[in-house]
């Protein structure tokens, strides 16, 4: 991964001026040294200083102290791209500079299997459930699922689904895929299926903007692009720039500015195939896949070389909003959460 040099004039009076706004790592909340976590790496100080002056290095770090539990977590998926062809991407200059300079990056991450839609019922139920890309029609699943577990915990879901033509759509249409929208799988939940899995707008209007500007956010949010701003169907680029466009959107929305919103950012599969047993397999490419965290309270560039897995991203979500990790491989003990490697 390319390692950016940032340049040194007028140093000393940005860290002044920084420092008088409490803004700097070593002001108020921040951080002093390195983390020192096992499996956790920061990167040199110049990489985090290019991070900086792009606007996104003070999206993470802000705050030193993570709450017991959090807001509101926020899962947005792309689509079938190996880890490296994410990392290091010249063609992801968004993704490199900006997330994963400017916050967290999980390096040994994996997805579940092949081909997609195991990947995200397993992430929401703990439990692949199905083999194949099979329309909800097809194999619907009694299993629970995050979905009603945040229900019976009195909280609140929603799903935004970039392009889908109406609530809960359980069938293809453009370039929205059924697949990639776990909630119509669910039986248990088609109710609030109907009211709650949206069609997500743009950044100029509609309900992802709406709930965030009037900081409406729900409890746990799963964010879907569309078949090409997924990168499915789509250059590299042409998901780095949905990226740039939707990311601050989010980060400067009141839920986000509170300190109390965690955004993970994952991919469902690796594009170059391999076996179906994904989870701990770390010599397959198409089995390894980037994870970047954004938070308030990770520091910017922090790595962790731990480990994870989708059903990690679950667990880790039902903890951080409080819900007990109880759903399928989540409850594995062997199952590592990422709250402490990224100071969630």
């Amino acid at each position: 991964m390319t390692t950016f040099q940032g340049g040194r004039p007028g140093l000393a009076a940005a860290v002044a001026l920084c420092l008088l706004l409490a803004g700097c790592s070593g002001g108020a909340g921040g951080h002093s040294a390195p983390s020192t976590s096992p499996g956790v790496t920061s990167p040199p100080a110049a990489s985090t200083g290019m991070a900086t002056r792009q606007g996104a290095g003070r999206i993470c770090g802000r705050a030193a102290k993570p709450p017991a539990t959090w807001a509101h977590v926020i899962w947005i998926w792309m689509e079938n791209h190996d880890y490296t062809s994410v990392v290091g991407n010249p063609r992801a200059p968004y993704e490199n500079n900006a997330l994963i300079g400017g916050c967290g990056l999980a390096t040994n991450y994996h997805n579940i299997t092949h081909p997609s839609l195991p990947n995200y019922l397993a992430a929401t139920s703990g439990d692949p459930q199905v083999d194949s890309d099979c329309q909800p029609s097809a194999c619907a699943t009694t299993a629970p699922s995050l979905f009603g577990q945040l229900r019976a915990a009195g909280r609140t879901w929603r799903a935004y689904q970039e392009s889908m033509p109406g609530n809960c759509a359980a069938h293809d249409a453009g370039a929205y895929a059924a697949r990639h929208n776990p909630p119509v799988y669910y039986t248990p939940i088609a109710a609030d299926c109907a009211r709650w899995d949206q069609p997500m707008g743009s950044t100029s209007g509609g309900n992802l903007l709406g709930d965030l500007h009037a900081g409406a956010l729900p409890d746990f949010a799963f964010i879907t692009p569309n078949l090409c701003d997924d990168t499915h169907d789509c250059p590299v680029r042409t998901g780095d720039d949905w990226l740039a466009n939707w990311i601050p959107k989010i980060t400067t929305s009141p839920a986000y500015r509170s300190g109390s919103t965690v955004v993970l950012l994952t991919w469902d599969e690796g594009g170059s195939g391999g076996t179906h047993d994904c989870a701990r397999d770390t010599s397959t490419p198409g089995c390894q896949v980037a994870t970047i965290v954004i938070a308030p309270t990770t520091r910017p560039g922090t790595r962790s070389g731990a480990l994870f897995n989708h059903y990690s991203l679950l667990k880790t979500t039902e903890q951080l909003l409080g819900l007990p990790a109880t759903l399928g491989s989540a409850a594995d003990p062997t199952t590592a959460s990422m709250r402490t490697a990224f100071n969630l």
